[in-house]
């Protein structure tokens, strides 16, 4: 199998976390390519990454599906739960995580463009999105495990990827419990290895 990699993506990170979780990363070559390169376009319409080119299925995309893909492969215990009310709860918080990337990347970009009173509105509607997904997270973060399914996973790279692009806006004031369980967790290999660099 080949991901497209890029050290920096917090969605790469995620597919690569599942995968040491799963400790199947050996299995997976890494493709370092620019996202812009056309060559992804070849396995993925969207030019996006990351993108899994495999063996038997072809080529998948996005993060959501490349982690379920890999939890079909090792004997690992299933970071997605196979049905009933763990499943759903697992998929929201993956979601939830997924939704913080999705408002930090794009808010990242438009903090280096100028800044006109439409590109402010959008920026700080991004913000809100990860503060209350943070307040939402400290309520209940009682109750997650150590990154025992891809809920747990996702959220714990999505606070990773609050520290490497937003240190200037920590995230910890505010969410001692989150804190607490994050600073744990993130000494755990599938954090650990995958940490994110410029």
């Amino acid at each position: 199998m080949k991901i497209t990699f890029s050290n920096a993506s917090p969605y790469v990170r995620k597919a690569m976390a599942c995968a040491v979780a799963r400790g199947i990363d050996g299995q997976l070559e890494r493709w370092v390519i620019p996202a812009t390169d056309p060559a992804i376009s070849e396995f993925n319409p969207l030019n996006k990454v990351p993108t899994l080119v495999t063996d038997n299925v072809g080529p998948l995309f996005d993060s959501p599906v490349i982690c379920e893909y890999l939890d079909t492969i090792g004997t690992a215990a299933p970071m997605f739960p196979a049905s009933g009310p763990a499943r759903w709860n697992a998929l929201r918080l993956q979601a939830l995580g997924d939704g913080i990337m999705d408002a930090s990347q794009p808010r990242r970009r438009e903090i280096g463009l100028p800044q006109d009173e439409g590109r402010i509105a959008y920026i700080e509607l991004q913000k809100g999105k990860v503060a209350r997904a943070l307040a939402a997270l400290e309520k209940e973060v009682s109750s997650f495990g150590k990154l025992t399914h891809i809920g747990e996973i996702t959220v714990g790279c999505a606070l990773g990827y609050l520290d490497f692009r937003f240190a200037n806006e920590p995230w910890r004031p505010g969410h001692p419990k989150l804190t607490a369980w994050y600073d744990e967790v993130v000494k755990l290999p599938a954090l650990a290895q995958t940490m994110p660099s410029a």
